[in-house]
């Protein structure tokens, strides 16, 4: 029998889908938001910071991961004018940083690479004081897909490992954690001065000694940022969640993640990729100007 549901995160929970309606009123017809697919309970805080997250290349996802709450099936075709119809979005909704994320799509040759790079260049071109993230797929292990998309300069790059490699096969299915890490390394590698990150949800099975590896691998792939968030079970068909953290362990995890030598945390329960991500951002910018 799974875990009963924390206080904190019954109440957190319900105020977010009390302004759910509100904020999907703020995007334009056609785009999906990850907000709505994966079930985010931040959507209150990304409201009131400016910031939004657009789910692009539709939104039926041609993995099956047995965390995700988004669609699982046979994708439609691309709607080539998602760019602009983002970029009109985000000058509309006066962003001060936009995250860009898709479903995967191992249907396409390149993982949809080409539609991230558009989906930016057309947010410089029209929203040109917005900060852009983009948290991508693993493309496959596609090095050429990852390039293109380095090649249209984002602020921030974001590929979450999501959990412990032990669980991969019952949480990852069509993902592999050390595609995933070569894909953060390949990004340092090529663009030492983009900022990468990642994230881990928890309770779903991870040993300690399992997360603290995972620090030490991302400090070295040269990732500088992390998010750890308390994984939600979106339904019975999904991964049962193996126990809640309190905020205290989320708390001694950050340090113990900071003294492995990851420098930007934010950990809690509802933490999410996206949790205050123009905040980070712009820390990590800062930062990286002052040097």
């Amino acid at each position: 029998m799974p875990p009963r549901l924390p206080p904190w995160l019954r109440v957190k929970m319900s105020t977010a889908s009390n302004i759910h309606h509100t904020r999907n009123r703020h995007y334009h017809k056609g785009l999906h938001t990850v907000c709505r697919e994966a079930h985010c309970p931040n959507q209150a805080q990304c409201v009131k910071s400016g910031c939004a997250t657009f789910l692009i290349l539709g939104n039926v996802c041609t993995r099956n991961c047995a965390f995700c709450a988004v669609t699982h099936g046979i994708p439609r075709e691309i709607n080539y004018d998602e760019p602009f119809l983002v970029a009109a979005a985000a000058h509309y909704m006066k962003l001060k940083h936009a995250v860009l994320t898709s479903v995967t799509r191992d249907d396409l040759l390149d993982g949809g690479a080409a539609m991230y790079a558009a989906t930016v260049e057309a947010l410089r071109a029209t929203a040109q004081d917005v900060t852009v993230e983009l948290l991508i797929p693993d493309f496959h292990g596609d090095v050429a897909a990852l390039e293109r998309v380095l090649a249209s300069r984002p602020d921030v790059l974001n590929h979450n490992l999501e959990t412990a490699p032990r669980l991969y096969p019952l949480v990852r299915m069509g993902a592999s954690y050390s595609r995933s890490l070569k894909l953060l390394r390949e990004a340092r590698l090529r663009n030492p001065l983009l900022p990468t990150k990642t994230g881990l949800m928890l309770g779903m099975g991870e040993k300690p000694e399992e997360i603290i590896q995972v620090f030490k691998d991302i400090v070295g792939v040269g990732c500088s940022a992390l998010t750890l968030g308390q994984y939600l079970q979106p339904s019975t068909l999904h991964h049962q969640v193996q126990r809640f953290l309190s905020q205290a362990e989320f708390d001694e995890l950050a340090e113990v993640a900071r003294s492995i030598g990851i420098k930007y945390v934010q950990a809690g329960p509802l933490v999410r990729s996206s949790f205050r991500a123009g905040e980070l951002a712009r820390e990590i910018l800062n930062t990286r100007s002052a040097q």
